[in-house]
């Protein structure tokens, strides 16, 4: 019988811890520390390799996925594992690095790991892009905040409609004759970061319209933003996401993955459910909700949405026209009951995800 190697590894910044089991020994043949160098664990897993057949895990992290690439091109199979997934024993209070892979190393032999899916490079770096225009959102957020609490210091409120809007600007420039120099430069500092921002935040949605006009996602995304509520950079984030539809068997499956199914602490006769799990991938739960407050009301002849659609198939057309109406019914029921307008957004970006899952899945009949 040919020997299989079990090796579970501590991943960190300047070191690897590295615990391994042959077939089903009980007590681990490799118990060794490296530093995390690719030149020195090529040539380490070179010789490893010479054993048997090696079957590596480590949990998922800020070192990302540079540990299972290296492995992947020695032909050597690694599982990344969802770090909220691993079994733990409650009664476990003691964590060194050496106890941490040897967990992993027996997890992954008995087969009790679950994995997490692991984007090409080309998904990773779009992704990583369209983290840059959250940061950046946030931080106009945080400016303009910044701004509005300073002059409400000073008594200055406005109330002749909404913030931010070229009439409200127009009013802070009127509004800062009344305060004195210093305060009036603090201001006019906070603007100009404000306008710095705003101007990155332009250039950056011009260069994700153009990443989404490429090949490998135009037309998945022309696809997704037949569906109202959803443009190009949800689109484009859902896509570079989550990469593979094919992952999820079930609609059911991609709403848990994006914690917005409830949760339950359900005990013999007593059955309790809580609010969603909020558990996966939150930015995309973030977006959907967001996406799904424009279901207040459902209008088909918008010209938005009629130029997206013209790009698509009719079955496609179809199904997205379907899910507008579905959605929107749905919405005002959930309101006209009495549910909060928040519960009710949420709800309804559940439902939209079962919509995604379809459209994405090609299953629009």
């Amino acid at each position: 019988m040919n020997s299989v190697i079990y090796v579970g590894m501590d991943v960190h910044k300047e070191t690897v811890f590295i615990v391994g089991y042959k077939n089903s020994e009980q007590v681990p043949s490799i118990i060794v520390q490296k530093k995390n160098r690719e030149s020195e664990l090529r040539k380490y897993f070179k010789k490893l390799q010479e054993k048997g057949e090696l079957l590596c895990c480590y949990e998922a992290g800020p070192s990302g996925y540079s540990t299972y690439r290296m492995l992947e091109g020695m032909s050597i199979a690694c599982l990344v594992a969802a770090p909220g997934l691993i079994p733990k024993k409650p009664s476990d209070r003691i964590k060194t690095d050496k106890r941490d892979a040897d967990m992993l190393a027996r997890n992954l032999r008995s087969g009790q790991l679950t994995g997490v899916h692991i984007p090409t490079r080309a998904d990773e770096a779009v992704r990583e892009f369209l983290h840059v225009r959250d940061d950046y959102k946030d931080e106009q957020r945080r400016y303009k905040q910044k701004i509005l609490s300073l002059l409400l210091r000073h008594g200055l409120i406005y109330r002749d409609g909404d913030n931010w809007t070229g009439k409200h600007r127009l009013w802070i420039k009127k509004a800062l004759t009344e305060l004195n120099s210093l305060q009036k430069e603090t201001v006019q500092e906070y603007l100009g970061h404000l306008d710095y921002i705003t101007e990155n935040i332009r250039r950056i949605d011009q260069r994700i319209e153009a990443l989404a006009s490429e090949g490998r996602y135009r037309e998945k995304v022309k696809r997704l933003m037949a569906i109202k509520g959803i443009g190009t950079f949800t689109a484009l984030s859902i896509i570079a996401e989550i990469s593979d539809f094919r992952r999820f068997a079930k609609p059911s499956q991609f709403m848990s993955y994006l914690g917005l199914v409830p949760a339950e602490h359900s005990s013999g006769e007593r059955r309790r459910q809580n609010g969603i799990t909020k558990s996966g991938n939150k930015r995309l739960r973030r977006l959907l909700v967001e996406s799904a407050w424009h279901y207040r009301t459902y209008d088909p002849s918008s010209k938005r949405l009629i130029k997206r659609r013209r790009e698509v198939e009719p079955q496609v057309r179809a199904y997205a026209d379907k899910a507008g109406k579905r959605l929107s019914r749905r919405y005002q029921h959930l309101l006209f009951t009495g549910k909060p307008s928040q519960k009710v957004a949420t709800a309804v970006a559940r439902e939209l995800c079962g919509f995604i899952w379809g459209l994405m899945r090609e299953q629009t009949t």
